[in-house]
C-alpha cells in the first residue's frame, strides 16, 4: 500500500508541513514516484515501532497550531473506541512470549469466530520480523497483513501477572500489551502511532502498571484523547 504525504500526516496526527520537514531532514522513510513522495505502508509501520516513545509532544503541538483540524472527527477517539470493543485481561499467567500470545488469542478472537491457532501464528510471525515492544514495558502485538472483516478496530489489553520478556531493545520486560486488530491499513497505522505517543508519558506508564479495570482504563484514555 502506497501512502501520500497527506495520508501519513493524518495517520500520525501531525501536519503535512511536519512530514515535509522530516523528509528534508531524512527522518522518515520515503521514495519518489513521478517526482512525488510516496511511503511504503510496511516501512512506515516499522518506523513507528522504532520510534519507541512516539512522535515528540512538541511536534504534535506545532502541528495542531498549523492545522487545527488535526485529531478532530473520526480519529479523535479512535483508541477509546478500539479499547471499548476489546477485552482487558489482567494477571494472565504465561511462561513466555509465545505462551502469552496463544493464551490471549483464545480469549480475544471469540467474538469474531476466528481460529485462535491461526491468529497466534500470524502474531508470532510478526514478532519474528521485529519485536513489537515499544520499550519501557509496553508492547503493541499485531500482524503484518491480517485485517478484521468488520467496520471497526479492536484492541485487547493484557496485563500479565509477571512482566514478560518480549525482546525489547531496552531490555525491559513488558507489563502492558495492546493487541491490535485493525479493520483497515490506515487505522492500523494510526492506532500504532497513537499508542506509541501514549507510551511516551511516564505518568501514563505508571498508571498502566496499576493494571486498571476496563472502566478505569476507558475513562483515562477518553480524558487523554480529549486533551490532544
Amino acid at each position: 500500500m502506497d501512502l501520500k504525504i497527506k495520508d501519513v500526516a493524518e495517520l500520525l496526527s501531525v501536519s503535512e508541513t511536519t512530514i515535509r520537514r522530516w523528509l528534508v531532514e531524512g527522518k522518515i522513510p520515503a521514495y519518489r514516484l513521478n517526482r512525488q513522495y510516496r511511503f511504503s505502508r510496511n516501512e512506515i509501520e516499522d518506523w513507528v515501532m522504532q520510534q519507541k516513545l512516539g512522535i515528540p509532544q512538541e511536534e504534535q503541538k506545532v502541528s495542531r497550531e498549523e492545522d487545527p483540524s488535526l485529531l478532530v472527527g473520526s480519529m479523535q477517539f479512535s483508541l477509546y473506541r478500539a479499547l471499548y470493543r476489546g477485552e482487558v485481561i489482567a494477571d494472565l499467567v504465561a511462561k513466555d512470549k509465545k505462551d502469552l500470545i496463544r493464551q490471549t488469542m483464545k480469549i480475544a478472537v471469540r467474538p469474531f469466530d476466528l481460529d485462535p491457532s491461526v491468529l497466534s501464528d500470524l502474531f508470532l510471525d510478526r514478532e519474528r520480523l521485529m519485536s513489537t515492544s515499544l520499550g519501557y514495558g509496553l508492547a503493541v502485538p499485531h500482524t503484518r497483513d491480517f485485517l478484521l472483516d468488520t467496520h471497526f478496530d479492536v484492541i485487547t489489553t493484557v496485563f500479565p501477572k509477571e512482566p514478560i520478556d518480549f525482546g525489547a531493545l531496552d531490555g525491559q520486560p513488558v507489563h502492558t500489551l495492546f493487541f491490535l486488530f485493525a479493520c483497515e491499513d490506515k487505522t492500523h497505522l494510526h492506532l500504532l502511532a497513537k499508542i506509541a505517543h501514549l507510551g511516551s508519558n511516564e505518568k501514563i506508564r505508571a498508571f498502566l502498571q496499576t493494571k486498571p479495570s476496563k472502566s478505569r482504563l476507558l475513562d483515562f484514555i477518553k480524558h487523554w484523547e480529549s486533551s490532544l
